[in-house]
C-alpha cells in the first residue's frame, strides 16, 4: 500500500476535524516515542510457534488477555495520534473483533511499513494492523484475513497541478520528479509504467511536504491516505487528484488491504474472518471505518486468496 492510538472509544478513533500542520507533525513525533515504548513491552510478547494444527496463538492470546498490533504510521489505516494514542481504522477494528474472540485488550507496536512483515515473523507483535495491501509476494511470507477495503490510488501535486499528472504514465512521460512510501505497493505501479528515480520518503506527510518546497512534483499514495493528508493539513499550496487506476501488464489494479498473520496461525486467522464478515453484512465495518474517510465503494467482497492468486 501507499504509507501507514489506544484506547478508541466511539469517538476517539475519529480523525479530528481541523487538525493542523503542527498536529500532524506531533502525531508523527508520537508514533517515534510510542515505538521505543513498544519496543520495551514486546519482552512481554507471546511465543507462536506453529503446532502444525492452525497455532496455537489465539488461545496464548486469551489466555493472556491482549493482543499487539503492529502499526506503521500511515493515515487512516494506523497510527499515534496528536494525543499519543494509537487510532486508524485498523486498531478500530481490532477494538472490536479482539474481545469478540475473548481477548480483552489491545496493544501498540509502532514500526516502519517496512518492518512490518518482518516484525510479526520475528514475534514482535501478534498481529500486522495497518491496511497492508494484499499480493502474491506478501501471501509466500504470511497468511491474510479477507480484506476490510479496496482502494486505488491518488497523487499529491502542486496547486492547480501544473504538470497534468494523471496516471503514473503521465509521470513517466513528463519526467516528473516521483515521491512515496517505503514499501509502497506505488514503487511497482510507477516503475512498470516507466518512471524512473523515485524517492522514498516515511509517511504521506513528508511526501505532502516534498511537494509543498519543490523536492518532488508528486507523491503518490493511496486515495483516501492522500485525500486524509491534504485535507487535514488544510494547504492551499498542494492538492489531492481524483482517483488513479494503477496497471499491472497493462491491466487495471484495485488493491485491497487487510489484517496479516505469522503463517501457522491459520485458527486465529479463520476466528478473525468470521467476526469481520459478521460485521460486513450487518454494516458495522462500514460505520467503523466511515469516521476515517471510508465509503461504501470501497466495502469489498473481495476474499485472501483472489489477491494471493499469482
Amino acid at each position: 500500500m501507499a504509507p501507514p492510538q489506544r484506547n478508541i472509544s466511539e469517538n476517539e478513533g475519529r480523525i479530528p476535524g481541523g487538525v493542523r500542520r503542527r498536529a500532524l507533525l506531533a502525531g508523527v513525533a508520537a508514533l517515534g516515542a510510542a515505538g521505543a515504548i513498544g519496543t520495551v513491552g514486546a519482552c512481554s510478547r507471546v511465543s507462536a510457534a506453529g503446532t502444525g494444527d492452525g497455532g496455537q496463538l489465539l488461545a496464548r492470546l486469551r489466555a493472556k488477555g491482549s493482543v499487539t498490533l503492529g502499526l506503521a504510521g500511515e493515515q487512516p489505516y494506523s497510527y499515534i495520534g496528536r494525543d499519543g494514542k494509537m487510532t486508524g481504522s485498523a486498531p478500530a477494528i481490532a477494538r472490536t473483533i479482539f474481545p469478540r474472540l475473548g481477548v480483552p485488550e489491545v496493544e501498540p507496536f509502532p514500526t516502519e511499513f517496512s518492518s512490518l512483515i518482518a516484525g510479526l515473523n520475528s514475534q514482535q507483535f501478534d498481529i500486522v494492523a495497518a491496511g497492508m495491501y494484499l499480493n502474491p509476494e506478501r501471501c509466500t511470507k504470511v497468511i491474510f484475513a479477507d480484506p476490510e477495503y479496496q482502494m486505488l490510488d491518488a497523487f499529491i501535486v502542486p496547486k492547480g497541478n501544473p504538470k497534468g499528472l494523471r496516471t503514473y504514465r503521465d509521470i513517466a512521460r513528463t519526467g516528473a520528479k516521483m515521491a512515496t512510501g517505503v514499501g509502497y505497493a506505488e514503487i511497482d505501479y510507477a516503475k512498470e509504467a516507466g518512471v524512473t528515480g523515485i524517492t522514498t520518503l516515511p509517511d504521506q506527510l513528508a511526501g505532502l511536504l516534498a511537494v509543498e518546497q519543490g523536492r518532488v512534483d508528486v507523491f503518490a499514495g493511496t486515495a483516501v491516505t492522500v485525500r486524509n493528508v491534504v485535507h487535514e493539513s488544510r494547504t492551499t499550496r498542494v492538492e489531492a487528484t481524483p482517483e488513479v487506476t494503477p496497471l499491472v501488464r497493462g491491466k487495471p489494479v484495485i488493491d485491497a488491504g487487510g489484517f496479516a498473520f505469522r503463517t501457522p496461525e491459520t485458527r486465529l486467522r479463520d476466528a478473525f474472518n468470521r467476526e469481520l464478515h459478521k460485521m460486513k453484512k450487518s454494516g458495522e465495518l462500514l460505520a467503523l471505518m466511515r469516521p476515517f474517510g471510508f465509503t461504501q465503494e470501497q466495502m469489498t467482497e473481495l476474499t485472501a486468496e483472489e489477491k494471493c492468486r499469482p
